[in-house]
């Protein structure tokens, strides 16, 4: 007779897993199967049990929260179920082909968080994913696909054995890949937030991913399971960010080795010269034409990189700018979206149309209609936009910089902060960089007012609230606004109006100032770089004005707090 081996792996929950134990001892009787069970408790293990290979016929059930089974076991258990469910029902656990066992056992979710920055809050989603998981007793795997690429990368066999592929991000995740599983797209937001809520809403409502066409490259994907302009925009944006980045620190460096005449012919053959031919004429060049190009593919997958980038090109070219390029990616995103999905072709060339038919249509559509209905408009739009900022002075650029501010302070990484964001990265590539200046300034206030306040309004916070300060102050000098988060989420009402008046503060300041800065992220630790930022004790003022004025008004309007 085959026998069964059962491992109770109850930690803190001794007494829980000394009841299922005996209830599964009893539901073996029943059915007079033998079986042996192991306890695992935090004060050690009782009869340990050592079950055959799996060609012995030996089944092995484990009973605990998944993340608490070392890989040997989960490899090797016939069947994993919480302590719940033997509980509620002992022979449905034992009876291991049973539809009541299969819905008993542990679930296996593989997911993916991502964000157009990949810093903050792709690693805060994952957290809160995996703290979800743990709570609900479940198995999950989670890829963070951030700033330096993926993270955890998910094997093909966890795939294969996952429930429910769960996608938390606020940028397009390529998912050719989970073809044939049931996949469920959210943005970042509900997995920090609730990560539990999100889990169950996936098992539950989560659809089977489209398989992919025939041929090495996936046509693209209904637009129907795509997401909004927002999200595609973020991905254009996420995609540039690099360009900007690397561009600005080249040419900033250019004109600290060989001052303002470092794009000079009389320069030529310097380093200086050369520092800024790298970073100008390559590498922002390619900003626009990257930003259209992966907002192409955010909508219509690989076969809108090409017509977006060569529609961004056109863009700079007709000096329509990021406006240009982001119409363009729209453009040619949309499409070759409608072109995938309105040309039919026998099964056996149905390989070409990925990489043939829509790339030279869909180059063709966007070109024409860059070049003669769109690019002359959107860059008279660029020119008196560009204009219009290089000129503000005055009660102008306060009613900018405040807006600015508020705006990078109001969801601290979400959609109202990633816009004014997205707006201010999109006027580096016209050499406009003022607002540059005052959203980095404003992003950076929220979590370093926090940290002030934790010190001089202690009675406002908890133990573990002004303990955490500290590392809201690392956040915040590294100009990651999500580090406010945690202490905006449990009194919104007072911190988030607190935390919008010191950043509409500090970007004000900064635009009448005319602070310029040419590097878009990595807030205090790339001022030291000359020729990054201009006038840069009037920047420091702005940064230290708003982290006082938000660090009083929350000391002003924040209760204290019972202290334990």
């Amino acid at each position: 007779m085959k026998r069964i081996f059962a491992i109770v792996d109850a930690r803190e929950s001794g007494v829980t897993g000394v009841l299922a134990g005996e209830a599964l001892r009893r539901a073996a009787r029943d059915i007079g199967s033998p079986i042996e069970i192991e306890l695992r408790t935090a004060q050690g293990i009782v009869n340990p049990v050592s079950p055959g290979p799996t060609e012995s016929g030996d089944r092995l059930l484990f009973v605990g929260a998944a993340d608490t089974a070392d890989a040997a076991t989960r490899a090797r258990a016939d069947q994993m179920v919480t302590l719940e469910a033997v509980l509620a029902d002992p022979a449905a656990a034992l009876d291991m082909q049973s539809d009541r066992a299969v819905a008993g056992r542990v679930r296996k979710i593989v997911a993916i968080t991502s964000c157009p920055t990949g810093i903050a809050h792709t690693f805060m989603a994952a957290e809160g994913l995996q703290e979800g998981a743990r709570q609900l007793g479940y198995d999950i795997h989670v890829e963070t696909q951030g700033s330096v690429g993926a993270g955890n990368p998910l094997t093909p066999e966890q795939i294969a054995e996952a429930d429910v592929v769960l996608i938390a991000a606020d940028r397009e995740v390529d998912r050719a890949r989970f073809a044939g599983k049931r996949v469920l797209v959210s943005n970042t937001k509900p997995a920090i937030t609730g990560g539990a809520a999100l889990i169950e809403k996936a098992l539950a409502e989560a659809r089977v991913q489209g398989e992919a066409a025939s041929g090495d490259a996936p046509t693209a994907s209904p637009a129907s399971e795509r997401a909004g302009p927002y999200k595609h925009l973020m991905t254009g944006v996420s995609f540039m960010l690099p360009f900007v980045v690397a561009g600005g620190l080249l040419i900033a460096l250019a004109f600290a080795l060989g001052g303002i005449h470092a794009n000079d012919d009389a320069a030529a053959g310097t380093l200086a010269h050369a520092l800024f031919t790298i970073g100008a004429k390559a590498g922002f060049a390619l900003m626009v034409p990257a930003l259209a190009g992966y907002i192409a593919y955010s909508i219509a997958d690989r076969p809108g990189i090409a017509p977006g980038m060569i529609g961004g090109m056109l863009a700079s070219t007709l000096g329509a700018g990021f406006l240009g390029g982001i119409v363009a990616g729209f453009i040619a995103g949309y499409g070759v979206d409608t072109l995938n999905r309105a040309i039919r072709l026998p099964k056996n060339l149905q390989g070409l149309k990925p990489v043939l038919i829509l790339p030279l249509l869909g180059t063709l559509l966007t070109g024409l209609l860059m070049i003669y209905a769109v690019g002359t408009p959107v860059a008279a739009a660029l020119a008196f936009l560009t204009e219009w900022l290089r000129g503000m002075q005055g009660s102008n650029a306060v009613l900018l910089g405040l807006i600015l501010g508020a705006m990078m302070a109001f969801d601290m990484g979400g959609p109202v902060n990633k816009a004014a964001y997205a707006f201010s990265v999109g006027l580096v590539a016209s050499q406009v960089y003022t607002p540059m200046a005052a959203t980095m300034a404003a992003g950076m206030t929220p979590p370093l007012a926090i940290a002030l306040a934790t010190r001089l309004f202690r009675t406002r916070f908890t133990a573990d609230e002004r303990e955490a300060g500290a590392a809201a102050a690392v956040l915040g000098l590294a100009f990651i606004s999500e580090g406010a988060i945690p202490f905006a989420a449990r009194d919104p009402l007072r911190m988030i109006p607190s935390l919008m008046a010191g950043s509409a503060v500090t970007g004000a300041i900064s635009m009448v100032a005319g602070v310029e800065l040419r590097v878009p992220h990595g807030g205090v630790f790339v001022l030291p770089i000359p020729g990054a930022v201009t006038h840069l004790a009037a920047y420091l003022v702005a940064i230290l004005a708003g982290v006082v004025v938000s660090a009083l008004l929350i000391g002003v309007l924040k209760r204290p707090v019972a202290q334990a």
